[in-house]
């Protein structure tokens, strides 16, 4: 099967690459999305866990973080909630993080072996945890043999495998070769594969289809999904990469309908996610969310997630995109906060009360703060007050963060109030909730900035998700409920998570007055409450 869409992509590229510079065509997909919905896609329902191997746990005390490590931490994961985890680049690399890959058929021997990774998957997946892997198409190593042969030899069958000029071609990201000057977007370490080269398309997809059939991997993260293909001087979003990655989407989906990428289009909103999603990738990390969670929890008012939510309702109603707080290119939320455990728990509730797939960074479940240079948003996991954290008897390859006597997950475990139950108890709400996960949002005026309301709603259940996103009491407020959007005209409210006992809202002719589930709503108060018709 593969090897007929290899072909077929090979093919359709060569007649139409009339020229170096001319887009990748690639072939209309012939997977329908129709089939792939009715197995399910299990994406939807999934929360993932990112994790940078290297600094999770060592079990064989060298400093550095390994795939044992990862696997004995599974029953953690599970305990958490997590059902799916990505794991940030595991090929073999020059660098400490991995985005230069020199072998996309092996893993990073500081990891342990490909044994070692195979056990990791054969775990999770009896625990019912999916496993993806960080997928780099956009460039390679300096150091992988295939530019090695193409820096050497301008004869070289790798040599198209790269961007050439005699001269370069003016602007950033042009580098002198042994022969001409080389593209590398993100720098010289890093060059970037040619994507109007047939053959590159190729060898790429012979990569994901060993890493999905013969590994058993769930998927990919792909890595700078916007900048495959440059057209002139436009370095991202260009039409030839959007083809390109419709070919990659028929590829993958034929040989595995239930395989799933999420691309890194970085900085993306609703409206730029939405031209990527449905036929080029599963889903996209929506930026946009990003910011209005943290953004409402930093500022103390709605306008930031009320935003989003609208943008997103706009241009992806159904919510078919990945959702997070921050990553591993970014200072850590707990950071940004300030150190702020209130606030911390309000991001994370917004985040877990939205729709979307939810991804969570490793250590954010406990508070890890961090901020660049990027090896110090990536430090060790701080699991316990022992030595190095808990993360290794060994010196670590990064010391961990001084406040690890006091932010770790042996110190949170059990404790009430701790920043790691309350991730607990949202994520086993979110399980036990399919509205919370996939279901429809209402977003609801509040009379008041200081607090967020909105309805997730299926057709099992209706829930008010409500919070004072400020460190003050409030009373000045009240909601505001459309008969559209309920069914019935009265409703006993069963709170889910929080405190108290709030009011039920009642009809009251055509309309419902203002709703106040609380006379008052209690500094960074956050509920879930389940409304049921009486």
């Amino acid at each position: 099967m593969l090897k007929r869409i290899f072909t077929t992509l090979l093919v359709l590229t060569f007649l139409s690459a009339c020229t170096s510079s001319a887009p990748v065509p690639a072939p209309t997909p012939t997977v329908e999305t129709t089939s792939v919905q009715a197995q399910g896609n299990w994406w939807r329902d999934a929360v993932f866990y990112e994790i940078f191997v290297r600094s999770y746990y060592d079990t064989n005390h060298d400093g550095i973080g390994d795939f044992n490590g990862v696997t004995q931490k599974l029953d953690y994961l599970q305990s958490l909630g997590i059902t799916a985890i990505w794991l940030m680049p595991i090929h073999p690399s020059p660098s400490y993080h991995g985005y230069d890959v020199i072998n996309y058929y092996n893993v990073n021997p500081e990891y342990g072996s490909m044994a070692d990774f195979k056990n990791l998957v054969t775990q999770a997946h009896q625990r019912g945890i999916r496993v993806i892997i960080d997928l780099v198409l956009n460039h390679t190593s300096s150091e992988h043999p295939w530019f090695k042969s193409a820096n050497s030899d301008p004869n070289s069958p790798y040599r198209d495998y790269y961007v050439w000029s005699d001269e370069g071609r003016g602007g950033g990201g042009w580098y002198p070769g042994n022969q001409g000057y080389y593209f590398g977007l993100f720098w010289s370490g890093m060059p970037d594969l040619n994507y109007n080269n047939p053959a590159v398309t190729g060898a790429m997809l012979k990569v994901t289809d060993f890493w999905l059939n013969t590994i058993g991997v769930d998927g990919f993260r792909v890595d700078a999904a916007k900048h495959l293909i440059e057209e002139g001087d436009k370095r991202e979003n260009t039409p030839a990469t959007h083809q390109w990655l419709k070919g990659f989407y028929t590829a993958y989906k034929a040989e595995n309908p239930q395989a799933y990428t999420v691309g890194e289009v970085f900085g993306a909103g609703s409206s730029v996610v939405k031209s990527y999603t449905g036929d080029q990738l599963d889903q996209i990390f929506n930026f946009e969310m990003s910011s209005g969670f943290v953004n409402s929890t930093k500022g103390g008012s709605n306008s930031g997630i009320n935003s989003a939510v609208k943008f997103a309702l706009q241009d992806m109603p159904d919510f078919n995109f990945a959702t997070f707080l921050t990553n591993h290119d970014q200072t850590r939320v707990m950071t940004v906060l300030n150190g702020n455990v209130d606030r911390a728990k309000l991001a994370s509730f917004l985040l877990l009360t939205s729709p979307g797939t939810a991804f969570i960074y490793y250590g954010e479940e406990i508070g890890m703060q961090g901020q660049k240079p990027d090896e110090d948003i990536r430090l060790p996991m701080q699991w316990s007050t022992g030595l190095n954290a808990g993360f290794s008897p060994a010196m670590p390859w990064r010391a961990p963060a001084n406040d690890y006597e006091v932010v770790n997950v042996e110190l949170q475990t059990g404790r009430t109030g701790s920043l790691l139950e309350h991730y607990r108890s949202l994520l086993a709400l979110r399980a036990a909730h399919s509205s919370m996960r996939t279901g429809t949002v209402t977003l609801l005026e509040t009379g008041n900035p200081g607090v967020y309301a909105a309805l997730r709603a299926n057709e099992n259940e209706t829930i008010l998700i409500l919070a004072n996103l400020t460190d003050i009491s409030i009373t000045d407020y009240a909601l505001t409920l459309k008969s559209a959007d309920m069914m019935v005209s009265a409703y006993e409210a069963k709170v889910l998570f929080g405190q108290g006992q709030p009011n039920g809202p009642e009809r009251t002719g055509e309309a419902f007055p203002k709703f106040k589930p609380f006379e008052q709503l209690p500094p960074y108060a956050m509920y879930v409450i389940q409304l049921n018709p009486k």
